[in-house]
């Protein structure tokens, strides 16, 4: 068990906290104590700061998504759209998993999941602050300071990895200010168990995506193998189901408006106390240039991948993955332009400013720490738009996969301690997988289509922003030439072998000196531009290095400020594990309309239409709704099945597949999305607006039992009224 930091002292002092807000670290779930058990808790808070009890080590993490534990036998269940990229690459035109669902009638039948999933179970947490900060000069700055910060980490991780079986990271909290070190067992052998077909996963589609009210059935299950020994390894038909030391009792009844609910999981990253520069060109820059760059990457796919066609087949997580930030991205701009987060920041500045000068203590230590970080922030925003082009020329196939090849070589030449993170030999398990799984998400005609549209779209921009080697490579010395560039792109995709897997795996042991020696197409476009990237990671860690120096002083007076004005103080997601609970509830999301907190089978129903990609129902479940054959299922208040629920829960991005649980710890649903009003939650919470949406357990277990006849599950699981 982790100690506690002295920051935990800071939380909670003050009687005016929205018991909703905030995402709290297992540890510090004593000083909220009072207002958990307020709220409905029925479990001991002090013990849930034990991530070897229950119910902490039944939740676990799959890298990017949550998911948790069912079952003794390494049952979890988690978002059907974090088990997406694993029913498409089961999938194909003759066997489309994503259209028909899939269900394993036994262990047997159980199929792997795609390359390099995994399955993550919390193991410790320990604060390594202290070892951090030693480590780092006292005159250290820029990429010194950052490289000292790295190489203390590599350590530390290297030191808690003691076999493969396990996986560490060092996580940085308040922008530096804390670290802590995350000890997970990394569960290799991962197999789906079981999907509804995506008219029920995805019912509702992307018009959906972000809305209320909403019937989408978000879930999915993945089942944990071990070798006979209980140890991670990699899948083999002797492997057994891990064996979980605890796992969540499913509550068939489900919940009620106004009943405690919390979510455990995985968060993404949150922004709240980014400063009003930040925010200003993050909302007025960033998300609208990145909202219309994701709407034309789906564009460029779709023109040339027909739909139902193995091309398209191949993107659908991808558009998927586009799609649902384009839209994210649309309300935070809609959202902020409404509100008023920004005059607020400033205004937060300028008191923050006045109250540090009012303090000749905290002015002497951190009176500098606001103007520098404006500074700083300036200095990141300098060829933002080349960047993200070529953030997004990146996101194609090969492009990175020549990249990434061509930097392995590089970096083999060195002892494994100085490699680059992502190159080191912990790596190589899951660089290789990412190699094997290319094609499954890769076809020469979109990629060809997606560079065009963006070099069209760099090749505009002013001759000093651009990178003199790419410019070369692609023959734009002189202008862009549509034709010529086409011919270009063909010439690339036509001649390379890095579209093979064994030619990729190959490349993997290849020298520096066969790299350069090499006429593949694509070798010699990560040959030409290497000398540019490594400047410009250089120029990055510089300026990383200055962040990393910089924010944790405003970080520390902008706490100790909040704490002299009785206001909470909590870190930032970072994609630790984390507990936020509060009520179902619903919410008004504009003036004279009032959405209630439950949708039922019957408005799913009203929805359909019929051949519709995203409205379309399996016949069995239309003839259950019209029969109302709910059986024990059935809500009394509603006289139906609740579908989907809402609730205050504070969530965001890497919460998708966590479980909502009751006072009593037991599932009742799954997390997976919010309303459309507060997706700004990652930058601004707002107590009125800010809403989860979770599938209910009750309707799960309908689905399970009378339309998919996933009946082993169910007796699988342990299931209370």
């Amino acid at each position: 068990m982790m100690k506690t930091t002295s920051l935990a002292a800071l939380l909670l002092t003050s009687s005016t906290l929205m018991a909703a807000e905030g995402m709290w670290q297992p540890h510090q779930l004593p000083e909220i104590a009072p207002q958990l058990k307020a709220a409905g808790l029925q479990l001991d808070p002090d013990k849930m700061t034990d991530l070897s009890s229950f119910p902490m080590n039944a939740i676990i993490s799959l890298g990017g998504c949550t998911a948790s534990f069912v079952s003794p036998k390494g049952l979890a269940v988690t978002n059907h759209h974090c088990a997406y990229g694993s029913i498409q690459y089961n999938s194909s035109e003759d066997n489309n998993l994503l259209e028909n669902g899939f269900v394993a009638r036994d262990m047997s039948e159980e199929i792997a999941a795609a390359p390099g999933s995994r399955i993550y179970v919390t193991q410790s947490l320990t604060e390594v602050t202290d070892e951090i900060k030693n480590a780092v000069p006292d005159d250290a700055k820029g990429q010194n300071y950052y490289q000292a910060i790295e190489d203390k980490q590599k350590q530390l991780v290297a030191d808690c990895e003691v076999s493969q079986d396990y996986r560490c990271e060092v996580y940085s909290f308040h922008g530096g200010k804390s670290y802590f070190l995350i000890k997970q067992m990394a569960i290799r052998d991962v197999r789906l168990v079981y999907a509804p077909p995506s008219s029920i996963g995805k019912f509702g589609g992307d018009t959906d995506n972000w809305m209320w009210p909403r019937h989408t059935g978000d879930w999915a299950f993945y089942r944990a193998y071990v070798g006979p020994d209980g140890q991670s390894a990699d899948y083999s038909e002797d492997n057994v189901p891990y064996s979980s030391d605890s796992f969540l009792k499913v509550n068939a009844s489900g919940v009620q408006e106004n009943d405690y609910v919390m979510v455990l999981g995985y968060p993404g990253s949150t922004n709240r106390y980014r400063t009003a520069a930040e925010v200003e060109n993050q909302f007025n820059w960033v998300y609208p240039t990145a909202k219309e760059y994701r709407e034309a990457y789906i564009d460029m796919i779709k023109s040339v991948a027909p739909e139902g066609s193995d091309a398209r087949i191949k993107y659908e997580s991808t558009i998927a993955g586009l799609a649902n930030y384009a839209k994210n991205y649309g309300s935070m701009i809609e959202s902020f332009h409404k509100g008023d987060m920004l005059s607020r920041k400033q205004q937060l500045e300028q008191d923050f400013s006045k109250w540090l000068a009012a303090n000749p203590d905290m002015q002497k230590q951190y009176g500098q720490a606001l103007s520098q970080l404006k500074e700083l922030v300036q200095k990141s925003q300098q060829n933002q738009q080349r960047d993200l082009l070529i953030g997004y020329m990146g996101r194609t196939s090969l492009w990175g996969v020549a990249k990434k090849l061509y930097r392995l070589a590089h970096e083999r030449q060195k002892t494994d301690m100085k490699r680059e993170p992502g190159y080191q030999q912990r790596d190589m398990t899951r660089f290789t997988q990412a190699m094997q799984r290319v094609n499954r998400r890769y076809d020469a005609q979109v990629d060809k289509a997606v560079l065009m549209h963006f070099i069209e779209r760099y090749a505009q921009l002013e001759q000093a922003e651009r990178v003199a080697v790419f410019d070369q490579f692609m023959g734009l010395e002189n202008g862009f030439d549509k034709q010529a560039i086409a011919a270009k792109l063909d010439q690339m995709h036509a001649n390379t072998k890095l579209d093979d897997e064994a030619q990729r795996l190959a490349w993997m042991e290849k020298s520096v000196a066969e790299f350069k020696a090499s006429d593949d197409p694509y070798i010699q476009f990560a040959v030409s531009q290497f000398e540019h990237d490594m400047q410009q990671e250089k120029q990055d860690k510089e300026l990383s290095g200055e962040f990393q120096r910089i924010r944790p002083q405003y970080m520390s007076a902008l706490i100790a400020y909040k704490q002299s004005r009785q206001q909470q103080v909590y870190a930032d997601a970072n994609s630790s594990l984390r507990i936020t609970y509060g009520k179902v509830k619903g919410y008004s999301p504009k003036d004279g309309m009032v959405a209630v907190p439950f949708t039922t089978a019957e408005g799913m129903l009203a929805k359909y239409v019929p051949g519709d990609d995203e409205f379309d129902l399996p016949e069995s479940l239309r003839k259950a709704i019209k029969s109302e054959d709910y059986g024990k299922y059935r809500d009394e208040k509603l006289d139906s099945v609740q579908i989907n629920y809402l609730s205050t829960l504070d969530i965001t991005g890497g919460n998708s597949g966590s479980p909502t649980l009751n006072g009593k710890g037991e599932f009742v649903g799954l997390v997976f999305d919010g309303v459309y009003e507060s997706i700004i939650g990652d930058w601004d919470y707002d107590p009125a607006l800010n809403r989860g949406i979770h599938v209910s357990s009750p309707y799960m277990l309908w689905v399970m039992d009378k339309i998919d006849g996933a009946d082993n599950l169910i007796q699988e699981m342990t299931v209370v009224e």
